[in-house]
């Protein structure tokens, strides 16, 4: 499929037309930072690292994540998923308090969200349209997928390439009939980055996966932003104590990435576990939750 990228800013939000910019910035520092052993870099070594001037590398990456690169490098080391274990872990609810008539937990950024029937879900997306558009995000090229009733996909095509990113999502409802559509979904995309400073968009849900993988997902909404919690955490909250690998799993096959967070899922150990679109993309996502939440 051919496509166009929509920048998820326009007019009011044009600051936001830059996040695949950014990102590529974010990428550099994050090899840069993993070859330095020798303990943290100065603005000036970091700033010759990515090749630009200290002023300029210090605008950008403040404009970006709302902090200093010297605190961003501190939150984009690998020892952070380990500080974030220690400091912002969370306790989900038991399994017994999990399911689906627990909205009130969810973020204020979804109006509703609803899952596929088990039936539905079998007949992978048969008779199900589905609109797609490409959009400039904080964390590069966004590939966004709704239907009718909400985001029902979020794919990320920085590390993995934009064909691929398409091809994972497309394939997860081979028999949806897919419209590119960036308009009708440009005011959930607005919302789901944050680019609408008014508040009054919203990003309603639409989760299309088997009911394991949906009590996983939902597990996950309970996190709040600058939190997170473990896989093992995750297995017991959904009442699967012994299945942290199935949980591993149905972690990295949720489909709405950065809305249900699964980013925020790390191994007890405090390593950061797998992501689907790409480690450098999680960690700079916590990097990024971390310096909105001012840990």
């Amino acid at each position: 499929m051919e496509h166009r990228t929509d920048n998820i800013a326009n007019h009011d939000h044009a600051a936001r037309a830059e996040g695949s910019y950014h990102y590529g910035l974010v990428k550099r520092a994050i090899a840069a930072i993993d070859q330095h052993k020798d303990g943290p870099l100065s603005l000036e070594q970091l700033a010759q690292e990515m090749q630009m001037s200290p002023a300029h590398f210090q605008r950008v990456f403040s404009k970006w994540a709302g902090v200093s690169p010297g605190r961003l490098q501190q939150y984009l080391r690998l020892g952070h998923a380990k500080a974030l274990l220690e400091e912002r872990f969370t306790m989900l609810e038991t399994s017994d308090s999990v399911g689906l008539s627990g909205s009130g937990r969810l973020h204020d950024l979804f109006v509703k969200w609803e899952a596929m029937s088990p039936g539905e879900f079998a007949r992978k997306g048969e008779g199900l349209t589905i609109y797609w558009g490409w959009f400039e995000s904080p964390f590069g090229p966004a590939l966004v997928m709704g239907t009718e009733k909400g985001i029902c996909g979020i794919g990320f095509g920085a590390e993995t390439g934009e064909a691929a990113a398409m091809g994972d999502l497309v394939g997860r409802w081979p028999r949806a009939n897919y419209v590119e559509d960036p308009a009708m979904l440009r005011p959930w995309v607005l919302a789901a980055f944050g680019a609408d400073a008014a508040g009054t968009e919203h990003a309603p849900l639409y989760l299309i996966g088997a009911p394991f993988q949906i009590k996983v997902w939902e597990a996950l909404l309970a996190v709040p932003t600058g939190h997170v919690t473990t896989y093992s955490e995750i297995a017991n909250t959904v009442g699967h104590k012994k299945a942290v690998r199935a949980v591993g799993t149905a972690v990295g096959r949720n489909p709405i990435s950065w809305l249900i967070p699964c980013h925020r899922a790390l191994r007890k150990s405090g390593g950061l576990g797998g992501y689907h679109w790409g480690l450098p993309v999680k960690r700079a996502m916590l990097a990024y939750e971390a310096a909105k939440t001012g840990l």
